[in-house]
């Protein structure tokens, strides 16, 4: 049986919030799915996004930030917008493809100490890690 091919989205750099859903699919329900993350733009995964996936025992170390045009062209079963921003000004898929939007606030905006971001990260990333969860069917 063929995996379901997922994209997850998001405006700018494709740095946090894509990147911990693209590693909470791989490592919940890589047998069922392939999934990838892009943006708009590419810069780098967000240390405290590696950081805080680390302590679920998800390694985002060797993920890239990338473009969604590098994507527009293959076959996705479902793009998911991440971000409110990217769910507006989601391109066009040339192929079928299912959308779904889920919004999540941007940890990278977080602002205080190093504490509180670290804090802001990891309820972003337990927010992720229960949609996806649910929307895949798993405890």
């Amino acid at each position: 049986m063929a995996k379901r091919r997922v994209l997850f989205l998001c405006t700018h750099n494709n740095s946090a919030r894509s990147q911990m859903a693209e590693g909470f699919l791989h490592a919940l329900a890589g047998d069922r799915f392939e999934a990838a993350s892009a943006g708009t733009e590419a810069t780098r995964v967000h240390p405290l996004a590696i950081r805080v996936m680390d302590e679920v025992g998800i390694d985002l170390g060797g993920h890239s930030s990338k473009t969604f045009d590098q994507f527009l062209a293959q076959p996705w079963d479902c793009v998911i917008t991440v971000c409110d921003n990217a769910n507006e000004r989601c391109p066009v898929f040339p192929a079928p493809t299912t959308r779904l939007h889920w919004s999540f606030e941007d940890p990278s905006a977080a602002a205080g100490s190093e504490e509180d971001k670290l804090q802001t990260f990891r309820r972003i990333r337990d927010e992720i890690s229960a949609k996806i969860r649910r929307w895949t069917s798993l405890p």
